[in-house]
């Protein structure tokens, strides 16, 4: 059974940096792509960057610059990092990692990032 784990969510001030890990384990997802989302206090939850298997990259406007998703492979799990940088209060939310595999739908359970002085 494959699992979605996230870690390396906290407090920080404005400005400051953050790194998010996922670690996907249980499957073989080495050609799937990831997400990372992020769901706002009363809002939705956003898409707000992408790698696929090949490694290219995308992201939402609102984080463009400023986040950097890159992943990488360990024996039989598959990580994805996601770099938070010149973090601004509007990023705070839960943190969530997904992938698609084989039409099911795998999400982690989510990291809370607060930014906040």
């Amino acid at each position: 059974q494959g699992q979605l784990v996230e870690s390396g969510g906290g407090l920080v001030q404005p400005g400051e940096t953050l790194r998010l890990s996922c670690a996907a384990s249980g499957r073989n997802f080495s050609s799937s792509t990831l997400v990372w989302y992020r769901q706002a206090p009363g809002k939705q939850r956003e898409l707000i960057a992408v790698i696929d298997s090949s490694g290219t990259t995308s992201y939402a406007s609102s984080v463009e610059g400023r986040f950097t998703i890159s992943r990488a492979k360990v024996k039989n799990t598959v990580l994805v990092y996601l770099d938070l940088a010149s973090l601004k209060p509007e990023d705070t939310g839960v943190y969530y990692c997904h992938l698609n595999y084989r039409g099911r739908d795998y999400w982690g359970q989510g990291t809370q990032v607060t930014v906040s002085s």
